[in-house]
């Protein structure tokens, strides 16, 4: 898949099929695991809860990030299962990329009511 557009074309699309089937109301390891494993037999790679080890001003940090998705290693994805959103969970994904040095990432949240209103896309 050469573009992050259609890449997370896929993720949105895959979010939403499991929000219509489910609604909001079930914790964010569930909507994690189910959109895990939508992703992966659309013939994605997925990484869950991936650990990432980052270096700042000299120091090692073996566990400083963990990400809810890494998909095909290019799109961070931070799911919530929350009333609404909290302004340090966009720039908790930002951050996010800014370490990775990628470029886009989805912030969604399966609490929402209507998922269009819980999925952003920020870009780094």
């Amino acid at each position: 898949m050469e573009h992050d557009e259609e890449l997370t074309g896929i993720i949105v699309d895959e979010a939403f099929q499991i929000h219509a089937d489910l609604g909001p109301g079930l914790l964010e390891s569930v909507y994690e695991a189910l959109l895990e494993a939508r992703l992966k037999r659309r013939g994605l790679r997925v990484e869950r809860q991936k650990i990432v080890v980052f270096t700042y001003d000299g120091m090692v940090f073996n566990e400083g990030l963990r990400l809810d998705l890494l998909v095909e290693g290019r799109v961070v994805v931070e799911l919530k299962s929350v009333e609404q959103f909290a302004p340090v969970h966009f720039k908790q994904v930002l951050t996010y990329l800014r370490v990775l040095d990628l470029r886009v990432g989805l912030l969604i949240n399966f609490g929402a009511p209507l998922l269009k209103q819980g999925i952003k896309r920020i870009v780094n």
